[in-house]
């Protein structure tokens, strides 16, 4: 412990704040809880109770704030450098220091000190273990951030690292509602009992203490999402909302972007080792597909062209083609060159041309794939029209990859 003053006047303030609370519960208030239902494929489902302490608590800190013990705690944890940097860091740009450090520190450890006793009967042990990842976080050498999404629409058999720090591995029972216990009227339909439904997108960094802001969770998910897509081509979703934390305490609750939270149609798939490693190896590409402005409107189209019907999923295709691979010659060109990425002979070419001619969304989704992993599109369509003119070999293409994908 390297602040026993701080963990005496913190327990003094939750010791007063657990009294009112009592009172407050013994005159009449709501404890308001969640009857959290834990499946598990293939085993009976388990049923916990679960008290929304954070809300209750939230809702009357404020009446708190003027009590002696909290002023005692306030005027301590301002006495602790690490405790201020640490708190306004989290309450942006110019904020209160004692409103800050209120908010940020004192109300966090008083509800997790009540989430750990599962109400307001007092625990030392509860306490202790809130204190203590209370002081890893202020003394510490830097921050350590996550953030969690349900994955739906794929199923692993093991961890699959995507690289990033992300990656998809199977949630645990009840993992999300240890955290917030909220989550369970916040998660996908059937997640933790269908077969599809059993994973999490995490992103896992570390920060530096000076960092003022946390990462961007939702536009790094989404794009591991369209990763998964393309190297699946399985209806994956990530959403509807991102958990975050810090600290290993809850930090958040964020939207997932719309369109990796929505789920596309189709059957949903097992993500093996393989199509993982093509996953891992188009995710850093997504991240600066914005310098090929054909390409990245290519993939958006093709994105959406995962949930939309006749006409307008042909439309999509058309140009998703078009723009990947049409150079300004042209659906025609696009189809023809298309056809020459993937062909590995010309019977397989003439096929695929004509799949191509009715806008197979397979092949072009695989004709992105591989423009994503050759890197220099517009170099790959030269390159394409040489070969078509028995100028020179078909481009090669990226070795250990080239079937993964398909």
């Amino acid at each position: 412990m390297k602040a026993p003053h701080l963990y005496e006047s913190l327990r003094r303030f939750c010791l007063g704040a657990f009294s009112v609370f009592a009172a407050d519960l013994e005159t009449g208030a709501d404890l308001p809880f969640a009857f959290e239902e834990h499946g598990s494929y293939g085993r009976p489902t388990l049923y916990e109770y679960r008290p929304l302490v954070r809300g209750f608590v939230e809702a009357r800190a404020s009446r708190l704030a003027a009590r002696e013990d909290a002023r005692q705690a306030l005027e301590d944890l301002r006495a602790e450098p690490a405790a201020t940097i640490f708190a306004c860091a989290r309450a942006g740009p110019k904020p209160d220091e004692e409103h800050a450090l209120y908010a940020s520190v004192l109300v966090p450890l008083l509800v997790r000190t009540a989430e750990g006793c599962g109400g307001f009967d007092w625990d030392d042990t509860a306490y202790d273990r809130a204190y203590l990842e209370l002081e890893t976080s202020l003394f510490g050498e830097g921050h350590a951030y996550g953030a969690a999404a349900p994955l739906v629409g794929i199923s692993v058999g093991e961890q699959v690292d995507l690289g990033g720090e992300i990656r998809v591995r199977a949630a645990a029972t009840g993992e999300l509602a240890a955290h917030w216990p909220e989550a369970g009227g916040l998660l996908p339909h059937g997640f933790g009992r269908e077969p599809d439904r059993l994973c999490v997108l995490e992103l896992e960094r570390s920060l530096d203490r000076r960092a003022a802001e946390p990462p961007d969770a939702p536009a790094e998910l989404a794009d591991a999402v369209t990763a998964l897509r393309l190297a699946t081509a399985a209806p994956v979703a990530a959403g509807p909302v991102i958990f975050e934390r810090l600290d290993w305490r809850p930090y958040g609750i964020r939207p997932a972007l719309p369109i990796a939270a929505t789920p596309p149609a189709g059957e949903p798939t097992r993500l093996d080792r393989f199509r993982g490693a093509v996953a891992a190896a188009l995710l850093p590409k997504l991240g600066t597909v914005e310098d090929d402005h054909e390409l990245a409107e290519a993939l958006d189209r093709w994105e959406l062209s995962l949930f939309q019907g006749e006409p307008f999923r042909s439309e999509q295709l058309r140009a998703a083609l078009t723009a990947a691979l049409g150079g300004g010659d042209g659906l025609w060109a696009a189809s023809v060159r298309a056809a020459a990425l993937l062909g590995e002979d010309a019977r397989d070419r003439a096929e695929l041309f004509s799949r191509l001619r009715d806008l197979a969304g397979d092949v072009i989704r695989r004709a992105l794939v591989e423009l994503l992993l050759q890197g220099d599109r517009r170099a790959l369509i030269a390159g394409l029209d040489e070969t078509l003119l028995g100028l020179r070999q078909r481009p090669r293409r990226p070795t250990g990859l080239r079937a993964k994908a398909s």
